[in-house]
């Protein structure tokens, strides 16, 4: 537990509570739901981006003993990398919207004896944390999937101390492809375009971090990119299939697909997936981090 400075933790822990059953009625914008596929999806996630991740820690240079944050951290995310540099004098806080996530993330850590892991239910919006109170702030693949990204980046900022480290990890859609072309991919991936674009969600947002945490007031910007190609049997090799399974009731619900027109494009990009001299192209991703001034 990570308190304020001059207030009591039990003062602390009724605050937590008062901001549970607040959080349980605020919506939940995550683009692609919390529903158990996406939280099997972002189990698997903890391992397919592990070593990129892994990477940029390396590069930022965390040191032992920090206090660090890690916004939007799903059913585990990077809190363990995270732990392991920062080591048992240090401390890592992980901030998810969802209850059940934040259970599963706990179970994570638990598991893997990170005594130094805390998990809280929080609003990456507002997470009314104190202000200036962490030597670092994270969060890996949570703008690509919300509206109002800015906002979240200008609260992230807010809760580093002056010479803090700041790392985001973002995608962008753009070289999202797979060759030979297929025509239900481009279908599938310009209704979920679509979709995003609607709900005010902007699936390039990782050319644009750097600006963003710039105009937040974050100092020596420096951004490393990357960019794989998925392989037969590699978790994300399907990953558009499992982005439009998530989204399928709401994509015909609001009228960007049928359902039959889903059932005969999914039927025909896992066909096409299948077959070894397919190539499949994955998001650039983004990996920015810098430092706030002194």
């Amino acid at each position: 537990m990570i308190a304020e400075p001059g207030r009591p933790r039990t003062e602390v822990h009724a605050r937590d509570r008062r901001q549970d059953t607040e959080f349980a009625t605020v919506a939940d914008d995550y683009l692609l739901g919390r529903a158990q596929p996406e939280e099997q999806r972002l189990q698997r996630q903890i391992n397919d981006l592990g070593p990129d991740s892994a990477a940029q820690f390396d590069l930022i240079g965390i040191s032992p003993g920090e206090q660090v944050v890690d916004l939007g951290c799903g059913p585990g995310g990077v809190l363990h990398l995270l732990a392991e540099r920062v080591g048992p004098a240090g401390s890592v806080l992980g901030i998810d919207r969802s209850p059940h996530f934040v259970e599963q993330a706990r179970r994570f850590v638990a598991g893997r004896g990170l005594s130094q892991v805390e998990v809280r239910e929080g609003d990456a919006y507002d997470t009314r944390l104190p202000r200036s109170a962490f030597d670092g702030a994270h969060m890996r693949l949570v703008l690509v999937n919300v509206p109002e990204p800015e906002r979240i980046v200008r609260e992230m900022v807010s809760l580093v101390r002056p010479g803090g480290w700041v790392a985001s990890f973002e995608a962008d859609y753009l070289p999202h492809t797979c060759d030979p072309p297929l025509p239900a991919w481009h279908r599938l991936l310009e209704a979920y375009k679509a979709y995003s674009m609607a709900h005010g969600i902007d699936l390039f947002v990782g050319r644009r971090t750097h600006r963003m945490f710039r105009e937040a007031g974050v100092k020596d910007i420096c951004v490393v990119p990357v960019i794989h190609v998925y392989p037969p049997g590699h978790d994300r090799r399907p990953i558009l299939r499992d982005f439009i399974g998530n989204l399928s009731g709401r994509l015909v619900k609001e009228g960007f697909l049928t359902q039959r027109k889903i059932d005969e494009d999914m039927a025909a990009l896992e066909s096409h997936l299948s077959d070894p001299k397919v190539l499949v192209t994955s998001h650039l991703f983004y990996r920015l981090w810098g430092r706030m001034p002194l």
